[in-house]
């Protein structure tokens, strides 16, 4: 199955859509087709494993997956494909997001996630950097980025000149 969606993102739980959808918006800013998709490691192992041996072939570029707890979701995904995973950890009600943070980033050799902040947004960094990594290759994407760097440069330019005391 073929899809025109360059990015997947994906989460381990329906409660992380409101949070994973802050980079489905930094996607769409970016004017970059994405696929969503609630997968988890460990409650819907084979289906995940099935993705992500599949994310290429199925037209991906980049994966963005959002997990908590356990955040075993981005590791087992980058385990599984070649394409650039991008891992979100997910705010928790007992550790605050911490134990999520460390079950992305504390990766073994070989097995490379790159994780982006807890949240919402690390979610929109995800996207962000997704439409970086696909910019390599797109100078269409790159100008959108340029332009979208400049736009935030003008944002602080205009806070600071608005600064009085």
């Amino acid at each position: 199955m073929s899809s025109k969606a360059e990015v997947a993102v994906i989460m381990g739980s329906d409660s992380d859509l409101v949070v994973m959808k802050e980079a489905v918006d930094a996607l769409r800013k970016f004017g970059i087709q994405c696929d969503v998709k609630i997968l988890s490691a460990h409650r819907s192992p084979d289906a995940t494993a099935h993705f992500a041996k599949h994310a290429r072939e199925s037209g991906f570029k980049v994966i963005i997956a959002g997990a908590g707890g356990a955040a075993h979701l981005a590791g087992v995904v980058a385990s599984l494909t070649t394409l650039p995973v991008i891992g979100v950890p997910m705010e928790s009600a007992s550790l605050k997001g911490m134990d999520s943070l460390l079950s992305t980033v504390q990766m073994p050799a070989g097995v490379p996630v790159a994780t982006v902040s807890i949240g919402a947004p690390g979610a929109k960094n995800a996207g962000i950097l997704a439409a970086e990594i696909l910019a390599v290759s797109d100078k269409s994407l790159e100008e959108k980025l340029r332009l979208y760097k400049i736009e935030l440069a003008e944002i602080i330019q205009k806070k600071n000149s608005e600064i009085r005391f």
